[in-house]
């Protein structure tokens, strides 16, 4: 980091330039506050990241319930039933079938 570079070059400056209010003490506690920092947001990032692992695996076993429900309820009303369209399925006379384009020869 840039930062550490210019902290350590200017200790070793005899004598220290004066630079107005700046001190050395003073940017070390700057930087010793930014490293604080950025180690903080590192473990919330980290602590984000598991929770977003977390979304996704909850996110798959609720998607695999869907399934399971609608498979059911398929298998006790049937394929076009209403009763399979109440949660969520398409009805059989509702679906559209592709259809193969016909060559067509002169």
């Amino acid at each position: 980091m840039q930062a550490q570079n210019v902290l350590g070059g200017w200790n070793q400056l005899t004598p220290v330039p004066p630079l107005g209010a700046l001190t050395t003490a003073t940017f070390t506690n700057d930087l010793s506050a930014l490293t604080t920092l950025d180690l903080q947001i590192a473990g919330l990032e980290a602590q984000l990241a598991d929770k977003r692992n977390q979304r996704e695996t909850m996110a798959i076993r609720l998607w695999d319930r869907v399934k399971r429900i609608r498979n059911g309820i398929k298998s006790l009303f049937g394929d076009d039933s209403s009763e399979y369209e109440m949660v969520g399925g398409i009805r059989m006379s509702e679906r559209k079938f592709r259809t193969r384009k016909r060559l067509v020869t002169e």
